[in-house]
């Protein structure tokens, strides 16, 4: 298939609205923190507690955002829940970024 004169697809308002939410949802530090943690392994709130050195209400609440915006999934492993990442796309939104802000590129002039 000729991909050269086919026009590009413009995605519905509802998508876009939608890349928004994931976004917003991505934007705090910590929780940008806790995507690239989960892209490693699977986690518990006080593994990612450990390891973030956040406290515990803080590592919830940034997990709730994350799972309400479907960018991790729990799953109950005895009296814990074990976080993991939805999808692959989410560490590469995330890695992307963090490429992207670490790469040097210029800073506008005042």
């Amino acid at each position: 298939m000729d991909h050269a004169h086919t026009a590009p697809t413009r995605p519905s308002t509802a998508d876009i609205a939608a890349a928004g939410d994931l976004l917003r949802a991505l934007a705090a530090p910590a929780r940008v923190a806790i995507v690239l943690s989960l892209r490693e392994r699977a986690m518990c709130v006080h593994e990612l507690v450990d390891a973030l050195h956040l406290n515990q209400p803080q590592v919830s609440q940034h997990l709730k955002v994350l799972k309400n915006s479907g960018v991790v999934t729990g799953n109950r492993r005895g009296r814990e829940v074990e976080y993991t990442l939805v999808d692959d796309h989410i560490a590469h939104i995330v890695t992307d970024a963090l490429t992207h802000a670490t790469e040097g590129w210029p800073q506008a002039s005042a």
